[in-house]
């Protein structure tokens, strides 16, 4: 901090002063003279004065971690979670492969790096949540603030939902034999249960015994009560994690943000040496650079990168509103995203290892069953058909025998090594059927399960302190609240409340209700949210302003990428983004979701009914309405009771300082 110049008209300290009429210039060696007879010099030092002091007790007095290196830890276990796992080698399987890595790394650069750095630099500066930072630099922001709580709170209820599912598969994997392996007998013990049959083990302990799920959004049902336990777990672990605040949190994060790379490590090496996983390997670092001339191509690009650094939920202000003021966080926000994309990269060469091996076991499992049919149906002796020539006999036998070939013409499957590898699965479909059907043929079954499970519910969990987090700071921030309720009240009614609205989430219909959360709370909201935040720092707040708040912490301005991203590129990327989401929603048509029919064994899509479209609606637009009405708010409450000078000048004072 720096002191005012001396040239500024009095008006300032004058009203500054005229709060303090008590005050006379001893301070500065000139005894028994009021406030009158002081000269503007002394007036605009002993404000300087007096506002840093301030402002360095407001410091002082809030927790911080304890070392640089606990911030970046947790930085990495928020911004490292599931995404990593499920979501981006799903992209890489549906935009080319490797080629996928040149819109990715472009992005991260143009969009990724700037947007984390900022919002790392306004909670290091304010040393508030999101609520209270954003009101700081204007009354009429605070809705962003609000936004970001609203946008954490929908995630939070959702997301911890994924950490009880993996608590339900962590204890189903402590038998001897796995139960999504095989599948259960049916009541007379005749056969097999045929919604399983016809589906699959892995689906069937899915949907069936983990969702109990229903046949449509209408059909809700009752509460699975291993679900509800398992999620009431989950919090409890939450709350234990967050209950004295950034202390508790900074212990953990030591943990969370460092085994699952133990895990991902273990199976790496256990995956690249199962039979085919060079397969899944080769299939993701080849690049199919035809599809950089798509649009979607660049868009998931952008947007990934945008949703796994969790940008724009209030969490990344939140971490930082602890730090001491002269962190360097410019470093931390370039050496976090680049660990972020390298554990992308890093979790799809162990997914497309796993991938690899499941889709040549598919395949020749395929093979297997044709050579048996056709040995089977035209009496030809063991060594006659192997698997490699199995499909030249196929269109042998059809050309030399077609009457007896027609008879098991509807059996014949046409089995690809290249088909199985382009089959595209995201989300819980890959975390917890394509993996476990793969993990369910290893050897040590059992153990891999574990592992695997264990490094989910870390990631989740990791994850789940910076959501939270984004919650209870700005609450804690709250006069009224933290005058009333301690710390680890606020975060265990924060945590209950959360609790009992999850369960609705653990119903016969909550995977349905799952999904509308999991696709329409948080996009639309986080692209207006961040959008904003990019333009309220460049054009209201002032960039030269911003700039010098970085030189008042770090000791230099920022350099021209800083500026020419936070001022140019990144907003009309976001604003592309935005766009495209609004158009794509609207030619999309009506909602739709995926159902799952137990006849068939497998899902059908059905359109959202009229209240599920209407509450889409109001998801949508209930985080976004949280800014133009706190500035109406805002507004309304600034012309009815006026603006005391004083606290004008203060506030213009503090953030000159």
């Amino acid at each position: 901090m720096r002191p005012p110049q001396m040239g500024r008209t009095c008006h300032s300290s004058i009203a500054f002063w005229e709060m303090f009429p008590f005050l006379v210039c001893s301070r500065f060696d000139k005894p028994n003279r009021g406030f009158a007879e002081c000269s503007v010099s002394d007036l605009l030092l002993f404000e300087w004065t007096v506002l840093k002091d301030i402002i360095i007790l407001s410091m002082e007095a809030r927790p911080s971690w304890d070392s640089p290196m606990q911030f970046v830890l947790a930085c990495v276990s928020y911004a490292v979670g599931l995404g990593n796992v499920w979501r981006f080698p799903y992209l890489c399987q549906m935009h080319g492969g490797g080629g996928f890595l040149i819109p990715y790394l472009l992005m991260l650069v143009l969009e990724g790096i700037p947007l984390f750095c900022m919002e790392l630099a306004i909670g290091q500066k304010m040393h508030l949540g999101s609520i209270g930072a954003w009101t700081a630099i204007s009354p009429y922001l605070g809705g962003l603030g609000i936004a970001s709580v609203v946008t954490s709170m929908y995630l939070c209820l959702y997301y911890n939902v994924i950490n009880a599912w993996s608590f339900w598969y962590l204890f189903h994997s402590f038998q001897s034999v796995l139960p999504w392996a095989e599948c259960p007998v049916n009541s007379n013990r005749t056969g097999y249960l045929e919604e399983c049959e016809v589906a699959s083990p892995t689906q069937y302990f899915f949907y069936r015994e983990t969702l109990n799920i229903s046949s449509s959004i209408d059909e809700n049902g009752g509460i699975h009560m291993g679900q509800a336990l398992c999620l009431l777990l989950a919090w409890i672990i939450v709350y234990l994690f967050i209950v004295r605040g950034v202390k508790s949190t900074g212990m953990v994060v030591y943990f969370t943000a460092t085994f699952p790379y133990v895990v991902l490590i273990i199976y790496l090496i256990r995956g690249v040496t199962l039979h085919g996983a060079w397969n899944g390997v080769k299939y993701m670092f080849t690049p199919k650079l035809e599809q950089l001339a798509n649009p979607q191509t660049w868009i998931n690009a952008a947007t990934q990168i945008f949703f796994s650094l969790g940008l724009g939920f209030g969490s990344l202000i939140a971490f930082a509103s602890y730090n001491h003021h002269n962190n360097n966080f410019e470093r931390q926000a370039v050496v976090v995203s680049l660990i972020n994309c390298g554990t992308s990269v890093f979790a799809s060469i162990v997914t497309f290892s796993i991938y690899g091996f499941k889709a040549t076991f598919n395949y020749e499992s395929c093979l297997e069953r044709m050579r048996l049919l056709l040995l089977n149906t035209f009496d030809l002796s063991e060594e006659t058909i192997s698997t490699e020539n199995v499909s030249s006999w196929i269109s042998h036998l059809n050309y030399t025998h077609p009457e007896r070939f027609a008879a098991i013409a509807s059996k014949i499957e046409e089995c690809s090594l290249g088909a199985e590898l382009d089959t595209a699965v995201e989300g819980t479909g890959l975390a917890f059927i394509v993996y476990s059907e793969a993990i369910k043929n290893m050897p040590l079954s059992q153990l891999w399960s574990v592992l695997y499970f264990i490094m989910l519910l870390l990631l989740g969990m990791g994850s789940m302190l910076g959501n939270i987090t984004a919650i209870i700071t700005p609450l804690g921030d709250l006069k009224f609240l933290s005058r009333t309720l301690s710390n680890e009240t606020i975060n265990g009614l924060v945590c209950l409340l959360c609790l009992l609205l999850g369960f609705g989430f653990t119903s016969r219909s909550g995977n349905y209700w799952f999904t509308i959360f999991n696709e329409y709370a948080a996009t639309f909201s986080l692209l207006f949210i961040v959008f904003m935040e990019v333009i309220s720092v460049c054009y209201i707040y002032g960039l030269r302003r911003f700039e010098k708040d970085i030189e008042d912490m770090l000791g230099h301005r920022p350099n021209w990428y800083w500026k020419l991203m936070w001022a140019v590129i990144s907003p009309l990327l976001l604003i592309s983004l935005f766009i495209f989401y609004i158009i794509n929603y609207i030619q999309g048509g009506t909602p739709t979701y995926q159902a799952w029919d137990k006849d068939l064994g497998k899902s059908v899509v059905k359109e959202y009914p009229l209240y599920g479209q209407v509450f889409i609606i109001l998801l949508l637009l209930s985080s976004v309405s949280c800014v133009p009405l706190s500035a109406l708010y805002a507004f309304c409450r600034r012309k009815q009771r006026g603006t005391p000078v004083a606290q004008q000048t203060l506030n213009t004072a503090s953030s000159d300082t």
